[in-house]
């Protein structure tokens, strides 16, 4: 028992070293590829100033459509969570709208994740589960961004199947995150043993992301 209570200590110290000595990295690369996401990486994961409903505030404050392009998905997100689901299906409709627009931009994976992960809770709240399927495994084949390759997808839509007894559909969207989260450390295979066996994981920060 005591070895085993050790291994878990050091196996969840060294997750989180490894996440300090990374994060300089990461930040770096994103300097040289994507500039313009370093504020937006350091607000959703390493601690903000700004109200829970900054995504909401920021896109009141938006002045262009590339602004409102970065705002949608915090701001459908947070409607969502605070119940205002006719303000988050209008975001998230949005933000998929204008994702084509800007494939290049270091935002785009965040779109395509955000609008889906958003959709796909409202269809599974309105009982459409096929549909609510279909958007986990269309935010899973997102190509990534700044955010989500270093800290992870947003897991929230693939919770709520879960809890639903779709543990195949979550198994497949974990598998397809790994195309862009290389920095998983084994939390994605961890989450898929855990779905195979019937369990909901501890996703963490990866409720929120």
């Amino acid at each position: 028992m005591f070895d085993k209570s050790m291994k878990t200590i050091l196996t969840h110290l060294a997750a989180f070293v490894l996440g300090i000595i990374a994060l300089p990295v990461i930040l770096f690369i994103t300097v040289r590829i994507a500039p313009d996401a370093i504020p937006y990486l350091i607000k959703s994961n390493i601690g903000s100033t700004e109200p829970k409903d900054h995504g909401v505030a920021r896109l009141q404050k938006a002045k262009s459509e590339e602004d409102r392009f970065y705002a949608l998905g915090d701001a459908a997100k947070q409607a969502f969570t605070k119940g205002d689901y006719t303000d988050a299906k209008t975001c998230a409709e949005e933000l998929a709208t204008l994702a084509p627009k800007y494939k290049g931009n270091w935002n785009y994976g965040n779109a395509i994740q955000d609008s889906n992960v958003v959709l796909g809770r409202l269809a599974l709240r309105e009982g459409r589960v096929e549909d609510a399927k279909s958007h986990l495994i269309e935010a899973g084949k997102s190509p990534g961004s700044p955010q989500m390759n270093s800290f992870g997808p947003n897991v929230s839509l693939a919770k709520d199947l879960l809890e639903k007894g779709e543990k195949q559909i979550v198994i497949e969207y974990f598998t397809l995150c790994k195309s862009f989260w290389e920095m998983h450390r084994g939390r994605l295979d961890d989450w898929i043993a855990l779905a195979q066996g019937g369990r909901v994981p501890d996703f963490g920060a990866n409720l929120v992301y």
